[in-house]
């Protein structure tokens, strides 16, 4: 049995709300419609989170250099740090949690889209929803792949820049001396790794990932409108 399973009931759950919506609309629209009111009603995670990674920015330069002033001894450097967030009533976990609590909403549908069910044999521009990139016939069902994996690119692309800006700021910030963080230099480019994961499953499941990571893109830029440092990590949903 998958571990995926004991998500089933809120995987039924959601299925009757996406075929409830296909009887008014095309099904593909519906996948996008529910997919945008899930992450509508995540949007209060997303904010606390990104307050959280604000905080944890704003208080790199003094950790670092506490880091490097309690160098070797590592309780005065617990208790140090500690007495930091105290005093500026932050966590060096702030943003985690928000962020957690979203997987299980993002597994239902991962599980909804790439598990065969009825909503997979209705078509996008005479392409199937459940068909995979490998069984693809005709230049119809190939321009809706096409389509579809340009504008994942698309928006990988503007993470791909955003993660590097990022990179570049925290560069720029950095306390002299500090020791880079380690493997930095390759995150900007997980931002691809939804093109290829794409690759992988269904055309439902594609157009729930184009749906998801184009929010994920417009909701960071809002969220870090105000010019505060945006982590250089890269946020693939």
């Amino acid at each position: 049995m998958s571990v995926f399973a004991v998500l089933d009931p809120a995987v039924g759950l959601a299925h009757d709300i996406v075929a409830a919506l296909a009887h008014v609309v095309p099904t593909a629209l519906a996948i996008v419609l529910f997919t945008v009111c899930v992450r509508l009603a995540l949007h209060p995670l997303a904010r606390a989170a990104a307050r959280g990674e604000k905080s944890r920015a704003r208080l790199a330069p003094r950790v670092a250099e506490l880091n490097r002033k309690h160098k070797g001894r590592p309780e005065k450097l617990q208790a140090a740090l500690a007495e930091l967030y105290r005093e500026e009533k932050a966590s060096p976990f702030a943003g985690c949690l928000p962020m957690l609590v979203q997987i299980p909403f993002f597994s239902v549908m991962y599980r909804l889209f790439t598990t065969p069910n009825d909503l997979l044999g209705h078509t996008l521009f005479g392409a199937p929803l459940g068909l995979h990139v490998g069984q693809v016939q005709g230049a119809g069902q190939w321009a809706v792949f096409a389509v579809l994996y340009a504008g994942l690119a698309a928006v990988a692309y503007a993470g791909f820049r955003r993660a590097r800006r990022a990179q570049a700021a925290q560069a720029a910030k950095a306390v002299p001396g500090t020791p880079p963080q380690p493997g930095p230099a390759f995150l900007p480019y997980l931002s691809f790794g939804t093109v290829l994961f794409a690759a992988l499953v269904p055309l439902a499941a594609g157009v729930y990932l184009l749906t998801t990571t184009t929010w994920t893109a417009v909701e960071r830029a809002w969220l870090y409108r105000d010019g505060a440092p945006e982590p250089a990590g890269v946020a693939l949903v």
